[in-house]
């Protein structure tokens, strides 16, 4: 169970979170800040590091991955694409 800094903790970080999401393209900004928001909570602790580990990649590259450009040589980072892009399909 949460203790109160726990739960004030991951607030905190999540906060963070959601301001490196803000990117400096619109395209990446509707991927990022949706996921944080409704998706985030409910990745396992694994896969949230991964998305932290994500966040921190360039903008032209997320792009390229994002947009089917490129894939990404990382294959955990890859996996966190296309489960994001699996997102927002219709």
């Amino acid at each position: 169970m949460f203790t109160l800094k726990q739960s004030e903790e991951a607030l905190k970080d999540k906060r963070r979170l959601k301001w490196a999401c803000r990117r400096g393209m619109l395209e990446l900004d509707v991927l990022f800040e949706p996921f944080v928001d409704e998706a985030y909570d409910h990745l396992s602790e694994e896969d949230k590091a991964v998305f932290r580990r994500l966040v921190t990649c360039d903008d032209p590259d997320l792009f390229a991955w994002f947009m089917g450009h490129k894939e990404c040589p990382d294959t955990e980072l890859q996996r966190m694409v296309d489960l994001m892009l699996a997102r927002v399909k219709v």
